[in-house]
């Protein structure tokens, strides 16, 4: 048996609170029935499927500031009239574009976000991120991935750890560039082969990712609906970043999609959400150097320890049922 986590980013136009890799972990049994559930979904919702007509389902399509603002310019329409507006929307948009058919759409657009990440969680969908800071440092090294993907698989490798049975993790990612995925690809090889932390991870997931069309695969589309909301609704531990405040619904649905470990590790409980402020690796970040000092009597003996620094610690900090504060220790 296996989970498939389906990878999205959001964000990285530069326009976005936070850049955010994003991934929803599926049981193998239970990818056809949900995705199934979606495309009725659909069809409650739009009165017709939508993505076969060229309609992705992007979060920035379905949920940027216009489709709340078309949303609230009428009073809720009744369930079974919404559905027949928006069909009619999507089927002439030169010629049923009155106000009622785009505030129609509006909230069809929302509800049908709000259906999909419910589905989700009732088929026991578990959500993942990488939440990259802005002005973070990038590695100037390409051998291996960066952080944010690293992060991705350490918490997906302590999910499956904790699922009953001996579950494998196959990740999908949305193809991007011939490139950069055979990049990637190459990172990713070098990680699992070549990395003691990475050779542990391969006991769990498949090194070798897939990658595939995002407008073809449902449930890489519903990634990067979950990557839009964290980016701008969520936020947790060291997000700074202000939010949209009309998200927040969706955000609380996703935060409880959110994997939250159940077990303690090296004194922290893993979170499916991990805020990174720095992507280099160790090696390439300044090494902060000790601070010798001297007291009088004292010239024989051993430095002053410095206060430990603080660096990413992947998220927010998740208290655990005994633990007395809030503690992290990822991978990185």
């Amino acid at each position: 048996m296996a989970y498939l986590l389906f990878v999205d980013e959001s964000g990285h136009d530069g326009n976005a609170p936070y850049e955010v890799l994003a991934g929803v972990a599926v049981r193998d049994s239970h990818i056809w029935p949900l995705i199934q559930e979606i495309q009725e979904s659909e069809v409650l919702h739009f009165g017709r499927r939508i993505t076969p007509g060229g309609l992705e389902l992007k979060g920035k399509k379905l949920l940027k500031a216009k489709t709340f603002r078309l949303a609230s310019q009428c009073a809720p329409i009744d369930a079974a009239e919404r559905p027949r507006l928006a069909a009619e929307l999507l089927r002439d948009p030169v010629k049923n574009v009155s106000k009622r058919h785009l505030a129609a759409m509006g909230q069809a657009k929302l509800a049908f976000v709000e259906d999909v990440l419910g589905r989700c969680d009732s088929h026991g969908a578990r959500a993942f991120a990488s939440i990259v800071c802005r002005g973070a440092p990038r590695p100037s090294g390409r051998d291996y991935p960066r952080k944010d993907y690293t992060y991705l698989f350490e918490r997906l490798f302590y999910f499956l750890e904790e699922t009953r049975g001996s579950h494998t993790g196959l990740v999908v990612f949305d193809e991007i560039e011939k490139t950069q995925s055979h990049l990637l690809v190459d990172q990713l090889h070098r990680y699992f082969l070549e990395t003691a932390t990475g050779k542990q991870r391969a006991s769990r997931i498949v090194p070798e990712p897939l990658f595939v069309h995002s407008e073809l695969t449902t449930l890489v589309q519903v990634a990067d609906i979950i990557a839009y909301v964290v980016s701008w609704g969520v936020r947790v531990g060291k997000m700074k970043q202000s939010g949209r405040s009309e998200l927040a619904t969706l955000a609380k649905i996703v935060k409880k999609l959110c994997y939250h470990s159940a077990r303690r590790r090296g004194g922290y409980y893993a979170n499916g959400f991990a805020v990174i402020d720095d992507l280099r690796p160790r090696s390439e970040r300044p090494r902060k150097g000790r601070q010798r000092t001297k007291k009088k009597g004292n010239a024989g003996q051993s430095p002053t320890k410095p206060p430990s620094a603080s660096v990413a610690r992947g998220g927010a900090s998740v208290k655990g049922p005994s633990a007395g504060g809030t503690r992290r220790k990822p991978d990185g």
